[in-house]
C-alpha cells in the first residue's frame, strides 16, 4: 500500500501537540509559527521536515509499518493550518481568546489522534459521504 508510515504521522502529532502546550505554557506564541511553517510547507511543496528528522529513527524498512493515507493526512495538515493562522491572528491581533480556542483545538485534534480517534478523518469521511449522496 502507498502511504505514509504510521510513525511519521505520530510523530507530526505530537509536534502539533508538544508546539500547542510550550506555547501556552510559555506564552511564547511565536511556537506556533513552527508547526504552521512545517504544514505549510508540506501542503505546498509535498514533504513534511518532521518525516525528514523522524525518518532515521525509524528501525524497520517504510513498508513494515501500518500506513496512512496522503490525501487525509494533507486534509488533516490543512485543519490543522487553519487552526494555527487563526490562534497566531488571535494571540497578535489582542484577541486572545480566539488564539487559545484555536490553539486548543488542534492541540486536542491531535493528542486524540494519538489515542487512535481521528476528528480530521472523521469529517473528511462525512464531507465525502454527503457529496457522494449528492452526485
Amino acid at each position: 500500500m502507498n502511504g505514509i508510515p504510521r510513525p511519521l504521522v505520530r510523530a507530526n502529532q505530537w509536534f502539533q501537540v508538544l508546539s500547542v502546550v510550550f506555547a501556552l505554557i510559555t506564552g511564547q506564541y511565536w511556537i506556533l509559527l513552527l508547526p504552521l511553517l512545517t504544514g505549510l510547507y508540506s501542503l505546498i511543496v509535498g514533504q513534511n521536515p518532521v518525516f525528514w528528522v523522524v525518518r532515521p529513527f525509524l528501525r524497520k524498512p517504510h513498508s513494515h509499518y501500518a500506513m496512512e493515507d496522503p490525501d487525509q493526512q494533507r486534509f488533516n495538515q490543512m485543519i490543522a493550518a487553519v487552526c494555527l493562522v487563526l490562534s497566531l491572528i488571535g494571540f497578535y491581533a489582542g484577541v486572545p481568546a480566539v488564539g487559545y480556542v484555536f490553539a486548543i483545538l488542534l492541540g486536542i485534534a491531535a493528542f486524540v489522534a494519538i489515542l487512535g480517534f481521528c476528528i480530521g478523518c472523521f469529517i473528511r469521511y462525512q464531507y465525502l459521504r454527503y457529496k457522494q449522496r449528492k452526485a
